[in-house]
């Protein structure tokens, strides 16, 4: 199957490594920065064969690829997608899908137009411990849902943002939620069902004065089964990533996932008793070097299967769509000072643009 990667920044060296482990042929590589692409060939050594383009179109118009990465700043994702879908690229891309509801359903109309499958990378759906976590909820383990949380407390610095200009802008980022906090907001919707019924929120920037958006977000969430959800996200912490945690209350189960990306089962009580709880503890346990954890290589793995079975992907856009309608419900709610009821049909991270501007 031959692969192209779009963006070759701090994200990338994950898709590469995914790539190869699964065997795709890799065709190009694309950056506007070429540094970018020369370091990346040079780490990962990638086949001379592989072309250097700065220019995403050009690279479509001269190659026949099958899968497409994209891995860009969030801001440009949607046009990327839409670009490759015409091309009849199947499709990889990095959290968040877009920055728009308005954008995400376009990516959904058109993928579904051409044929084509688009994966949202939300790679801690394949960690060992939420795959376990989600199988209890599946079986309805926990008996009736009450509620669920998720914290994400991490230290994003000054230099982290100094080194990309478009981090916790409004038109290419967002904030902590939006950029940190996405991805176990994804899970903490994927688990309590989906549905959402309202959502109100806070958000400010305590700390980081030198970009647009937030770096505290606070919300909470009650989905249409009755369960409530509880979200606090942060980059603020001092002085290092502190925790990523979900947690999980029932009727008859109590589950807490944490680690650097929820990777790690820390409490597993269920009245059925069908299993050890250390025993679970010791075999769903990863320890990745680092918040991005191990999921890519599955990740790609399924969309390479979704593809040669023509079926969608196990995180299809429709699922990145929706982790994204909860971050902009939030930042809504924060705006208003109200609450906003679900589904949401527009919204977008630029109408936020001065939000905390003196």
């Amino acid at each position: 199957m031959r692969y192209a990667l779009i963006g070759c920044g701090r994200i990338s060296p994950n898709h590469i490594a995914a790539a190869k482990a699964n065997n795709l042929e890799m065709i190009a590589i694309c950056d506007i920065v070429p540094e970018n692409m020369i370091d990346k060939k040079v780490k990962f050594d990638l086949p001379n064969t592989v072309k250097l383009y700065t220019d995403y179109k050009k690279m479509l118009a001269e190659e026949v690829i099958d899968l497409v990465a994209i891995a860009t700043e969030s801001g440009k994702h949607a046009q990327i997608a839409l670009d490759c879908i015409e091309a009849g690229c199947n499709l990889i891309i990095e959290k968040p899908i877009a920055l728009s509801l308005e954008d995400a359903d376009k990516i959904i109309k058109k993928a579904d137009e051409k044929g084509v499958k688009v994966c949202a990378c939300h790679q801690n759906r394949f960690n060992k411990s939420i795959q376990k976590i989600r199988d209890a909820v599946e079986k309805k383990r926990f008996g009736k849902m009450f509620y669920g949380t998720a914290h994400i407390r991490w230290c994003r610095d000054h230099e982290y943002y100094d080194r990309a200009s478009w981090r916790g802008t409004w038109e290419q980022d967002g904030g902590a939620l939006m950029n940190q906090c996405i991805h176990n907001i994804d899970l903490l919707r994927w688990m309590l069902g989906d549905d959402i019924d309202e959502v109100v929120g806070m958000t400010d920037r305590l700390h980081h004065d030198y970009i647009e958006a937030e770096d505290l977000g606070i919300a909470l969430v009650k989905f249409k089964s009755g369960a409530y959800g509880i979200i606090e996200g942060t980059t603020d912490i001092y002085p290092k990533n502190l925790e990523e945690t979900l947690y999980l209350f029932g009727e008859k189960g109590t589950v807490k996932a944490g680690g650097q990306s929820v990777n790690v089962i820390e409490e597993w009580r269920f009245s059925d008793m069908l299993d050890d709880p250390e025993e679970v503890k010791r075999q769903f346990h990863e320890n990745p070097p680092n918040v991005y954890g191990y999921g890519h290589t599955p990740l790609y793995a399924d969309v390479i299967e979704s593809i040669e079975k023509n079926r969608q992907p196990y995180v299809d856009a429709r699922a990145g769509r929706r982790a994204l309608e909860l971050v902009l419900a939030i930042y809504e709610s924060a705006f208003k000072g109200s609450f906003v009821k679900l589904p949401m049909k527009e919204c977008s991270t630029i109408q936020f643009k001065g939000r905390f501007d003196k």
